[in-house]
């Protein structure tokens, strides 16, 4: 009788214990859901890259996306969006140069973090302004992407080697080769940009923007805005 009591105990305070880290996990979790002209994108931000969540999640109470146009459309590549201008700018200005006058430093968590498809990522100079790879405050993308077979990522393994010159060559898991074979991503653009967030809602709304017509410097013809941003519990 006395053993089973303090297995009961014991029982109890396990179960206590777990329901007390999945709180936790639940209450550090932090969600956007970004409403669009079609449709909306909730994505999860990643507590891996704290500098980048936490700006993210002050531009977004402070209701700076509302209003901002997805300026920079490439189907099979990514949708980008966030430059303050596009909130006025009229439909002859090539957008994609503002910003909020100050950067991000890199946090970029490769290869536990990758440009798989529905990645949220910052947008950012390139190398040759930007060494250290900071990124832009406010402008960010989401990938689309393509898949890939297993050739053309031995190739793009071998490039990012070149590139990247870790200290020891990376290989692909098997996991992220499955996720890039079958559902897809941009592999190329791995370890170069901040990886900050996903999208856990609304991959189809992420296809219809990709799918618009585009003119010069890639603007969509007809605006695809975000009507507005804002943090969700779940």
């Amino acid at each position: 009788m006395h053993s089973n009591r303090w297995r009961f105990i014991y029982c109890l305070l396990l179960f206590s214990f777990a329901i007390s880290v999945s709180a936790q996990a639940s209450k550090k979790m932090k969600m956007v859901k970004i409403e669009t002209t079609l449709g909306t994108i909730k994505v999860r931000l990643y507590d891996e890259t704290p500098q980048h969540r936490d700006n993210f999640l002050k531009l977004v109470k402070e209701s700076f996306y509302d209003d901002v146009l997805f300026h920079r459309v490439i189907k099979d590549f990514m949708i980008q969006a966030g430059d303050p201008e596009s909130k006025t700018a009229d439909s002859t200005v090539r957008l994609g140069a503002g910003g909020l006058g100050y950067t991000i430093p890199a946090e970029i968590k490769f290869p536990e973090l990758y440009h798989k498809r529905g990645a949220l990522a910052a947008a950012r100079l390139g190398d040759m302004a930007n060494p250290e790879r900071a990124s832009s405050a406010c402008q960010f993308y989401l990938v689309q992407g393509k898949c890939f077979t297993d050739r053309e990522l031995d190739d793009i393994e071998h490039r990012l080697n070149m590139i990247l010159r870790s200290a020891e060559p990376f290989k692909y898991s098997e996991a992220q080769r499955r996720q890039y074979k079958t559902f897809g991503g941009t592999p190329h653009l791995d370890g170069q940009y901040t990886v900050f967030g996903e999208i856990v809602e609304g991959f189809e709304v992420l296809d219809k923007i990709s799918a618009v017509s585009t003119a010069n410097g890639d603007r969509p013809v007809e605006d695809v805005k975000i009507i507005r941003a804002k943090v969700v519990k779940r």
